[in-house]
C-alpha cells in the first residue's frame, strides 16, 4: 500500500510552499515535516534574512510596523507551555514505588479523617487504587498484563464524590485533574475537546510528561453527558463527547496542547500514553432512582408472596442496586460502560452523618471556624441542639453537605462582624434559639462571671479563659 501512494506520489511535481513554483522551475526540493516542500532557493533566502543583521527588507517592515503602534510579539515561550527535559546521566527514580504504596486498609483509614460515612465507598476505591499502582508499577507479571480499572462514582449531590477524590490524590501524592464534562464536545464544536482533560493534567504535573502518565484524572458531573433521548439535532455535548472518551480510559498516546486546552498552530503538542492514568467518573444521575425502581418493579407477583409497586419509594440505598442496564437506560452507551468496570453507589447523607461532617473530620466546618475566632482570642461553641436543627435544615435543602456550608455562612455573618469591635467578649455559644430564628448567642465576657445572655436565660456557669 505504501509503495502504491509512493508510486502516485513521484508523478506529481512538488510545489514549493513559499513560492509557489514547480520541481521543474526551481529545481530539486527540500522536504520538511507536514509533507511542506521548499525550495533551495527559498531555503537560502530564509537563512539569509535570518544571518543579516540589518534583516533587510524585514527590518524596514518591521520599523514601519513599530512606527504605526503595532508591536511583534517575543519569541519567549512561557514555561507553562515547556515541557520539561529528561535528565541525563541521572540515576532514574520510579515515580510509583511499590514498596511504598500504602495497603488498602492504611488508605481507608486516612480517607476516614476527612470523609464521614461511605465506608463502602471508601473500600470499594481504596482497593482499586492500590491494584492499580501496583499494576503500573510491576508492570507485566510473568506474561500476564493486568488491565486498568477505572471507576464510576454515583451519588446525590453533596455526598462527597468529588471530596473523595481530593483526599485520595492527596494520600497518594500523585497529580490530579479534575475536570467538568459538561464543558466538553465533540472536536470542531465550541467548547473543549477531550483532550483538554489530558492538558489539566500536564499542568498539575507541571509540565512533566512521565509524572502526569502515572497521575488521577475525575471526572465529574458525567451523567450530563448522557445520551440525549428525543432530539433531532446533532448530540455534540453527549454521545459524541463518550465516544471521544473511550480512547482515552481504554488507553492509548494522545498529542495533547500544552499550556491550554484547545488545538491551535500557536500552541506546542507533546503526546502522552494514558494506559497508566487511573480514569475515575462521577455524577449524580438524577432520575436513576426511577429507571432502578422500573427495573426492580417490572414483574410484580400476584398473591401472598407478590411484592408492593411501592417497596422500594422509600429505599435510601435503591442507587446501590444499579446495574450495567440501568446506566444504559439512562443514556451511557456500552462501550463507554465497558471502559468503567468499577461501579459504586454513595450513599445519601444522614441526619447524624450531617453532624459528623460539622464537627468530627480533621478540617471540619465548625473547626474552620473555631481557627478563625481564636485568632481574636474568642471561644467559639455550639449546642447539640443547635447542630441537629443545621443537619436538619441542610436535608430540607436536598444538597448534601454543601448545604452546611451555606447555612453556617448565613448565621455566622452577624458573629464574625460584630465580634471583633469588643476585646472583652471571650466565649460565644450558637444556640437553638438562635438558629431557629427565635434567639441569638450566649455570650460570655472575658475575666468575670458576667453573661450577656439574649434569647435564652439558663446559660450556666461561666469558667474564664
Amino acid at each position: 500500500m505504501s509503495q502504491e501512494k509512493d508510486k502516485n506520489n513521484n508523478e506529481y511535481e512538488d510545489i514549493c510552499y513559499l513560492c509557489r513554483r514547480t520541481e521543474s522551475q526551481a529545481g530539486k526540493m527540500m522536504h520538511i515535516p507536514n509533507n511542506i516542500c521548499i525550495c533551495s532557493d527559498c531555503m537560502q533566502k530564509t537563512f539569509d534574512t535570518m544571518n543579516n543583521s540589518n534583516m533587510g527588507n524585514m527590518g524596514n517592515y518591521m520599523d514601519m510596523m513599530n512606527m504605526s503602534g503595532f508591536h511583534m510579539p517575543q519569541n519567549e515561550v512561557p514555561n507553562r507551555q515547556k515541557i520539561k527535559k529528561k535528565k541525563e546521566n541521572a540515576k532514574e527514580e520510579p515515580i510509583i514505588d511499590i514498596k511504598k504504596i500504602p495497603a488498602p486498609h492504611i488508605i481507608k483509614e486516612k480517607l476516614d479523617d476527612y470523609v464521614v460515612g461511605q465506608d463502602f465507598a471508601k473500600k470499594v476505591i481504596s482497593v482499586a487504587v492500590y491494584n492499580h499502582y501496583k499494576r503500573v508499577s510491576a508492570g507485566t507479571i510473568d506474561d500476564v498484563e493486568v488491565e486498568k480499572s477505572n471507576m464510576l462514582m454515583i451519588g446525590p449531590t453533596g455526598s462527597g464524590k468529588t471530596f473523595l477524590v481530593k483526599t485520595l490524590a492527596k494520600i497518594l501524592q500523585v497529580p490530579l485533574a479534575i475536570t467538568d464534562a459538561t464543558s466538553l464536545t465533540e472536536a470542531g464544536y465550541i467548547g473543549d475537546d477531550v483532550e483538554s482533560v489530558l492538558s489539566k493534567l500536564l499542568a498539575a504535573a507541571e509540565n512533566d510528561v512521565e509524572k502526569a502518565e502515572k497521575g488521577i484524572i475525575f471526572i465529574d458531573e458525567i451523567d450530563k453527558i448522557a445520551k440525549k433521548q428525543s432530539t433531532t439535532n446533532r448530540d455534540v455535548s453527549g454521545e459524541s463527547v463518550q465516544q471521544g472518551l473511550l480512547k482515552l480510559l481504554e488507553g492509548s498516546e494522545v498529542e495533547v496542547p500544552v499550556g491550554a486546552t484547545s488545538k491551535n498552530a500557536m500552541v506546542p503538542m507533546t503526546t502522552i500514553n494514558t494506559k497508566n492514568i487511573l480514569f475515575i467518573c462521577g455524577g449524580a444521575f438524577p432520575k436513576l432512582e426511577k429507571v432502578i425502581k422500573g427495573r426492580l418493579t417490572k414483574q410484580i407477583a400476584i398473591g401472598f408472596g407478590g411484592e408492593l409497586k411501592d417497596k422500594y419509594d422509600n429505599d435510601p440505598n435503591i442507587l446501590a442496586k444499579v446495574t450495567a442496564e440501568d446506566l444504559r437506560e439512562f443514556g451511557m452507551i456500552p462501550e463507554f460502560l465497558g471502559r468503567l468496570p468499577i461501579v459504586f453507589a454513595l450513599n445519601e447523607l444522614t441526619k447524624e452523618m450531617l453532624i459528623q461532617v460539622l464537627k468530627e473530620p480533621k478540617n471540619a466546618i465548625i473547626k474552620q471556624y473555631q481557627k478563625l475566632l481564636s485568632l481574636d482570642e474568642v471561644d467559639l461553641q455550639f449546642d447539640e441542639d443547635a447542630l441537629e436543627t443545621i443537619a436538619q435544615k441542610a436535608i430540607e435543602r436536598k444538597t448534601g453537605a454543601r448545604a452546611l456550608r451555606a447555612i453556617l455562612e448565613e448565621f455566622m455573618l452577624d458573629i464574625m462582624y460584630e465580634i471583633p469591635k469588643d476585646d472583652s467578649i471571650g466565649r460565644v455559644t450558637i444556640t437553638k434559639g438562635y438558629i431557629d430564628g427565635v434567639g441569638a448567642p450566649r455570650i460570655e465576657m472575658r475575666g468575670s462571671d458576667r453573661i450577656t445572655t439574649i434569647g435564652k436565660k439558663d446559660a450556666g456557669e461561666f469558667s474564664p479563659i
